[in-house]
């Protein structure tokens, strides 16, 4: 059975935490602003469901993913890196390896803060094309924006630059929104988020 919506699912693998924060916010808006929907494992809570299960069925719904696999900082407490995202970037390739006829039309964007910087931790990699963004979110916005540009053949995506200026207005104007909604900036989740972007973007058409 066809996923509905598949061809503009969009599965944003990334840091959640809380350095990361204002670049997962910016990828968001860029996906959303692109006439796309950002997907991610943030979108349910469902302490019934296994994890992993969730993630693989969201990736099963998305024919494009972003993979950020920057994080590999040891962790304070136990010395050891986190290695969820690589974990995620296999899952999406297998579905494109060996899944059914949609799933092998798959496209994702493999980004890191460096350049070659992966080949040290993640070699079975080297020969894909991964992007680096210098921990910088408006270079995200502008990889995301042109990366979606390319793969879907859209021509009605616009350029990065055009991109980070309506962001940075969303952005002003958020605190207003979540007045609004009788909610603190601290107090949003993935989804509230996700409809404020969503409702100012249709507000806001270019």
């Amino acid at each position: 059975m066809a996923v509905k919506d598949y061809a503009s699912n969009v599965f944003i693998n990334c840091p959640f935490d809380k350095e990361y924060k204002d670049t997962f916010l910016a990828i968001v808006f860029s996906v959303f602003d692109c006439n796309f929907r950002a997907r991610c494992a943030l979108e349910e809570e469902d302490g019934a469901e296994v994890r992993i299960e969730k993630i693989a069925r969201i990736i099963s719904q998305c024919r494009y993913g972003i993979h950020d696999i920057s994080r590999t900082d040891l962790c304070e407490i136990n010395n050891l890196p986190r290695f969820n995202m690589p974990l995620e970037l296999g899952i999406f390739l297998g579905a494109k390896k060996y899944g059914k006829p949609d799933q092998r039309k798959k496209i994702c964007l493999i980004m890191d803060v460096e350049e070659y910087r992966y080949q040290k931790f993640i070699s079975d990699i080297a020969g894909q094309d991964i992007k680096h963004h210098e921990n910088k979110p408006e270079e995200c916005i502008k990889l995301v924006t042109d990366w979606l540009r390319n793969a879907s053949k859209r021509t009605t995506i616009p350029g990065g630059r055009l991109v980070a200026e309506r962001y940075e207005v969303f952005k002003d104007e958020l605190p207003q929104l979540c007045d609004a909604a009788g909610i603190t900036e601290d107090e949003l989740r993935f989804n509230d988020y996700a409809t404020f972007v969503s409702v100012w973007i249709k507000n806001n058409l270019r």
